[in-house]
């Protein structure tokens, strides 16, 4: 009915009946019971990003900022400079020293253009124009007061919008994510290549800044569609043919990796509930994004998600089929439940639980599809792996279903509930409907007080 209401997709045809796990209209354990409909935007919002505690800004396909109060849904700012898409987005807390409370927006386009907005009161502040090509990712190193874009080059500036250092072009590909690494290091994604830069800054021993290339990571066979930092000595990768690879962020040496998903073969000695029919293309395996609580690995895979330990470097709890389509984004809240937000248009809660002894569960990541025959050794070897590991399952106790599209990502704010942007245009208010019903209460309160306080003083 709310689909509907919202302007839902109407059944075409008749559809097979879906194998993915449900849950009914009772959701106890689901805190979400209200929500508001934020819109504005005219295309795919892409991006949502958090700027403190009570604002969040959203930007997509239309080219245009919004600025949201995320308590009442105000709508705060409209920011308007750029003709096409925005690729990137990126909130900088404290560009000036002088004005902590200051905070920018940085905003690049497929318009060749990046803009540096004044958040607090909505102005543009800086327009650069000197890109020869679209930036596709934008990173903030705060304690050193720069900002890098990557695209066909990595480049550094500081808050004034001055260029400080750049690396050459790269050749038939661009930079699609950056993230920083201890040491001044910097981990940028070219294609199938984890490429590692060092960031030299200005000082008395040199005379300007500089970006010099350190080492080239080649280990993935395919491009990298997944890049995040896991701990100060820890990131992760993961490709569009589902290899996960776990990095050491100081050496860049390997120290984990879960790479044959691509291998078709059917696995005849799998539990009967597990052998679910997969056609065994690259959407299947394609790790469509990665995070992390610093023990585990939480990924989004085809429409699975699953949680990979760190220390067993096993595979703990999974959902192989968590969505009807392609999960989009993941992760774990502080309340320590998992969100999945899919192509499909459904935004999910998970609950990790502890497994009961006596059910079948898996060793590896590329098993849990069913694919990949291993022989006598590799099962004795993943036996043993397995034993060493704590088992979970996920449990699905919230279903949120608003959107028309695919939701593209999420953001969580303690005291104010979710908030989700989809291709549909919309962007939703997920609220905890017993926070906001004592939140009305306490302003029912505060204005019958002070209504008594008036009429006593007169």
């Amino acid at each position: 009915m709310l689909r509907w209401l919202l302007g839902g997709r109407d059944v075409q045809e008749p559809v097979e009946k879906s194998l993915v796990l449900c849950i009914g209209d009772e959701q106890p354990q689901n805190p979400y019971t209200e929500l508001r409909v934020l819109k504005g935007h005219s295309d795919i919002v892409r991006f949502i990003a958090w700027i403190d505690d009570l604002r969040f800004a959203s930007a997509g396909d239309d080219g245009v900022v919004f600025v949201w109060n995320v308590q009442t849904g105000e709508r705060l700012h409209e920011l308007r400079g750029h003709s096409r898409p925005i690729t990137a987005i990126a909130v900088f807390p404290s560009v000036l020293q002088l004005q902590p409370e200051s905070c920018h927006l940085l905003t690049a386009s497929s318009d060749k253009t990046v803009i540096i907005w004044d958040l607090n009161t909505g102005t543009q502040i800086y327009l650069l124009t000197e890109f020869q090509s679209s930036v596709k990712c934008l990173m903030i190193i705060e304690r050193l007061d720069v900002w890098l874009s990557g695209g066909d080059k990595v480049c550094t500036w500081n808050c004034q919008a001055e260029l400080l250092c750049k690396t050459t072009c790269f050749k038939d590909a661009d930079v699609s994510s950056m993230i920083e690494l201890p040491k001044n290091n910097i981990a940028a994604v070219v294609r199938k290549d984890v490429v590692i830069f060092k960031l030299i800054p200005l000082s008395s021993e040199t005379q300007a800044w500089e970006i010099i290339e350190m080492r080239r990571l080649s280990n993935h066979e395919d491009d990298i569609r997944a890049l995040i930092t896991i701990n100060d000595n820890t990131f992760a990768t993961g490709s569009h043919i589902g290899e996960l690879i776990i990095w050491d962020s100081l050496d860049w040496s390997v120290q984990a990796s879960e790479s044959q998903f691509w291998n078709a073969a059917p696995q005849f000695d799998k539990p009967a509930e597990i052998k679910i029919s997969l056609t065994p293309n690259q959407h299947e395996t394609c790790i469509h994004h990665l995070s992390s609580d610093r023990e585990n690995i939480f990924a989004a895979i085809g429409t699975g998600i699953y949680v990979y330990n760190l220390q067993t470097k096993t595979v703990i709890a999974y959902q192989q089929l968590a969505h009807d389509s392609r999960v989009l984004h993941i992760a774990k809240l502080p309340n320590n439940q998992l969100v999945s937000c899919s192509e499909d248009g459904s935004v999910r809660l998970w609950e990790l639980q502890e497994l009961p002894p006596a059910e079948p569960a898996t060793s590896g990541l590329f098993n849990m599809w069913g694919i990949g025959r291993p022989n006598k050794q590799q099962n004795q070897m993943a036996k043993r792996k397995l034993e060493c590991s704590v088992l979970k399952t996920l449990e699905l106790i919230g279903d949120l279903i608003g959107h028309s599209g695919a939701v593209r990502m999420f953001l969580y704010f303690k005291d104010h509930g979710m908030v989700t942007c989809s291709t549909d245009h919309l962007i939703i208010l997920w609220k905890d409907g017993e926070m906001e019903s004592q939140f009305r209460s306490k302003k029912l309160f505060q204005k019958l007080e002070q209504e008594e306080q008036y009429a006593a003083s007169l």
